[in-house]
This record gives structure tokens, sequence and C-alpha cells, in this order.
């Protein structure tokens, strides 16, 4: 039998190959065998070294070719073969990486692993977009939530507890569910006029992004169609965004 090999989750960041840290991209292109995701940006995916075996188990909204169980087998399966493993997600592992499931799956079948953290897309898309997440006497807090929920489930948060003005909200993959965000954000008493960006492809040499407002954001979307992945910062930091060059946003009136 072969040795059991190691499984190493790495963060790949949002896409720009020189927010790595220094230990992922060393363990990036000493890599044999990676087993990427779909966000993981191609900058990045280019410091894989030729020789290496690479594994797509990208994922998109309502197309999975590989369920997040058989993810988790083919980490287990593989490096009960011998293989030393680089599991490379875009971002964080942890932060809406589903990294916390690899690495329980690893876990409870004996298999070592290890975890480079990455930048989360709420930190580098906000700071290459000029957005302070938090600024004294505008936000005391920041809240990461996904807009979309397991099995394209219908989206349903806590809006009462998210509809906070002193308090930054960023949400990923909320494109597909604006309408529901805006309307549940509204309706739990966040004002219509709240400043919204929109930023798509952060990061890296495609990033745009738009400004608009919670009242005018589901209209907006539709107009300017972003492309994944594309993030939303909802709150008042967005007004004091330092890169004036974006989208103007809707001039409609929040009722």
């Amino acid at each position: 039998m072969p040795r059991p090999g190691k499984v190493i989750l790495v963060g790949a960041g949002p896409g720009d190959p020189d927010l790595l840290t220094v230990k992922a991209m060393r363990t990036i292109m000493q890599a044999r065998v990676v087993v990427f995701d779909r966000l993981v940006g191609e900058a990045v995916l280019d410091l894989v070294p030729a020789q290496a075996r690479r594994i797509d188990v990208g994922k998109e909204t309502g197309r999975h070719p590989l369920p997040q169980g058989q993810i988790n087998q083919l980490l287990v399966d593989l490096a009960g073969q011998g293989e030393d493993v680089v599991r490379l997600k875009g971002g964080d592992p942890f932060i809406f990486g589903r990294g916390g499931e690899e690495a329980q799956a690893l876990a409870e079948a004996g298999i070592a692993f290890e975890i480079v953290p990455g930048i989360t897309a709420a930190s580098g898309c906000a700071s290459i977009a000029g957005i302070p997440l938090t600024h004294r006497g505008v936000a005391e807090s920041v809240r990461l939530v996904t807009g979309h929920r397991q099995d394209d489930r219908d989206l349903d948060l806590n809006w009462g507890s998210l509809a906070d003005p002193r308090c930054t909200l960023v949400v990923y993959m909320g494109v597909a569910s604006a309408q529901r965000l805006a309307g549940g954000l509204r309706g739990a008493g966040l004002v219509g006029e709240t400043p919204v960006a929109i930023i798509e492809r952060g990061t890296t040499p495609q990033q745009r992004t738009f400004f608009t407002t919670l009242a005018c954001l589901a209209d907006d979307i539709a107009r300017w169609q972003p492309q994944p992945p594309s993030l939303l910062i909802i709150g008042q930091v967005v007004a004091h965004a330092l890169s004036p060059s974006a989208e103007a946003p809707c001039q409609e009136a929040a009722q």
C-alpha cells in the first residue's frame, strides 16, 4: 500500500496572482496534482507546473458537474493513493469556499491536510475599488453573507439583523438574487437610497465597478448584466469610494 498523501487547501485569492501569499505561490509552483475551482483566476492557474495533473471541479449556479460530496471523496481517494494534492480554491478556503466541509471529510478519513489562507473577495475587491469596508463614524462592522443557498433554494436570510445602516454588508454570489436581496433589506427597514457597489471580476484586468442604490439595484443589474464572479457591497461606505471611474448609478428616487 502506498503511504497516504497530504492535501493542502490553498486560497488563491480573488484573481490577481500578485495577491497570493508567498506560501500559496510556493505551494502552487511545486504542485504535482491540482484540484481547482471555477473561480481560480487564469493567471493563478498559469503558475501550475506544466507537468502537473489538473482536475477541474468547478461549479456554477444551477450546474454542478461534480457534487461537493464527490469532490470530498476525490480528495480522499487521491491522497489515499499516495498523491500529495493541492486543492486550489478562489478567495479563502474557509469563507464560502466549502473548505470546512473538505477538511472535515479529510479528517474523518485520516488524511493529513493543511490550510493556506487567501485574501477573500470582500477584502480584495473592496480594496481594489477603493471602498473602505469599515470607516469611522460610518460603519463599525462588516457582515459577509452569501446570496446563494444550498441546492439553489430560495434565499431566506435574517433580514432584520442584516438591515443595519451602520454595518457594511458584503454579498457573495448575490447578482442572481439581487431583487430578493433588495426587497428583503428594504422590507426590514434599510432605506432605498443606501449605496451599493457591484464589483465584477475584481482584481483582474477585466474588473468593472458599478455604483447604484438599493432601490435601483435589480434594474441596474438587468441593464449592466455583470458577469460572475461579481460581489455586492451594500452600505454607506460605498459613498466613500476612492475610485470614481465606474458606471453612474440610476437616477430613480427611492420610494
